[in-house]
């Protein structure tokens, strides 16, 4: 319980500099979202939960822009708990479950919650179908970033997990 609480904790800072920091707002909360990975990987999906929960609901209490606080909450703090889940199906299921998790999101902020989500989007994006496809673009390499980061984890950080 004390991995997922620290871990929290400092998900909740890095949130707090991307709210208060001018530029850069969108790579601090998915760095932010990283830091959840860390306790699906050493305590388990139910740590990973925790760590995720405590710092979105701290997030939305505590953290200035709102914006920041709902994109941790619904997507990059979300993320590595349903990655996890979407990697324990088949290679091609799993691929498509994350890209229907991702553009249900998208199209959740994209509708419903754009005063948050469009003053993260560059301008040519507002307003055209060009932001799925660059959208699901960005997620793929993501994605892939994400795996790799992950498995620099167990192997430098966690190297017990390996065994």
């Amino acid at each position: 319980m004390t991995l997922p609480a620290l871990l929290s904790a400092l998900s909740l800072a890095l949130l707090y500099v991307a709210s208060v920091v001018p530029g850069g707002r969108l790579g601090m909360v998915a760095l932010a979202g990283l830091v959840p990975a860390a306790a699906v990987i050493s305590v388990g999906l139910r740590g990973g939960l925790m760590c995720y929960a405590a710092a979105a609901i701290l997030g939305l209490l505590v953290v200035p822009d709102k914006g920041c606080a709902l994109l941790y909450l619904l997507f990059f703090g979300l993320y590595p708990v349903v990655k996890s889940l979407c990697e324990r199906l088949p290679r091609g299921l799993e691929l498509l479950a994350k890209l229907l998790f991702f553009n249900a999101i998208l199209t959740l902020f994209y509708f419903l919650l754009a005063e948050f989500f469009l003053p993260f989007l560059p301008e040519p994006l507002v307003g055209t179908g060009l932001v799925y496809l660059v959208g699901n673009l960005a997620f793929l390499v993501y994605d892939y970033g994400f795996s790799k980061l992950i498995a620099l984890y167990l192997h430098r950080v966690d190297p017990v997990l390996l065994k």
